[in-house]
């Protein structure tokens, strides 16, 4: 069970979620791509995520990687957005986050 949770599929969904997360943070910072290269770097870094899932789908099932992809990219870019951009987040929030962190346990039991 364990080689199933760390498998380097996993863990490519993992950096593909990482990717997606600086790309969103960038796309804040790129001002609507008044700061083009900033926004074009946030293009690349996501060209390379769906580039990471497209391998790691070759083992993983499509809906297990895409909805793993998707619930860390979210809880990623929430606690990036609140921590680094000083956005608000209510408590219902984080009632959220650890909603998705128990679907994301019970999507890979």
């Amino acid at each position: 069970m364990l080689t199933n949770i760390f498998s380097f599929s996993v863990l490519l969904v993992l950096a593909a979620a990482l990717l997606d997360i600086i790309a969103n943070l960038l796309l804040a910072k790129s001002n609507g791509f008044k700061r083009k290269f900033v926004g074009f770097t946030a293009l690349f870094f996501v060209a390379v995520a769906f580039w990471f899932l497209s391998i790691a789908v070759k083992e993983l099932d499509l809906a297990v990687a895409y909805a793993l992809w998707g619930c860390f990219g979210i809880l990623g870019t929430s606690l990036s957005g609140w921590a680094l951009l000083g956005q608000r987040m209510h408590k219902s929030a984080f009632l959220g986050i650890a909603l998705l962190m128990c679907g994301i346990v019970l999507l890979r039991i």
